[in-house]
């Protein structure tokens, strides 16, 4: 019950933080699919994720998100996940980021990772991400996943 309440709270966050951001900060939401791989399995993933990125200035930025995962195999659940990503503007188009969080469902982890967004226009972008996830009595799993997303 603690774990939905962090990732409630973290979910009202996100969603109440462009009424109270400062300019410049910008939420966005995107589908994304990979590979997670590890323990002698390599499953596909698909999912959808929700966040808001706060301008910390002219070069830096910092995140919140939550999303759902399902690994695309018989009898696995969608795993949700609450985080925070903070990183570097590169240039007018790129961010550069280290997230970190918890996932939560059947298997509840913890997760460190790093990714790269680009726009592709004004308000379309793709991103790649890696993610380790530190799964207790199962062992550590990566994630490798891309996503493509709208900003407003």
């Amino acid at each position: 019950m603690k774990k939905f309440a962090v990732a409630a709270a973290l979910l009202s966050a996100a969603l109440a933080s462009p009424a109270l951001a400062a300019p410049g900060g910008e939420g966005r939401v995107e589908v994304r699919g990979g590979l997670i791989t590890g323990n002698g399995q390599d499953e596909a993933t698909l999912g959808a994720a929700a966040g808001y990125d706060f301008d910390l200035g002219s070069s830096t930025f910092l995140g919140a998100e939550i999303a759902g995962d399902k690994v695309l195999v018989d009898g696995a659940n969608v795993q949700f996940s609450a985080g925070a990503r903070a990183g570097a503007k590169i240039g007018a188009n790129g961010k550069l980021y280290a997230t970190g969080g918890y996932t939560f469902g059947d298997i509840d982890d913890p997760y460190v990772g790093a990714g790269y967004q680009h726009k592709l226009g004004q308000n379309l972008y793709a991103k790649g991400e890696y993610r380790h996830q530190f799964i207790e009595n199962f062992g550590d799993f990566d994630s490798f996943v891309v996503g493509v997303g709208f900003a407003f």
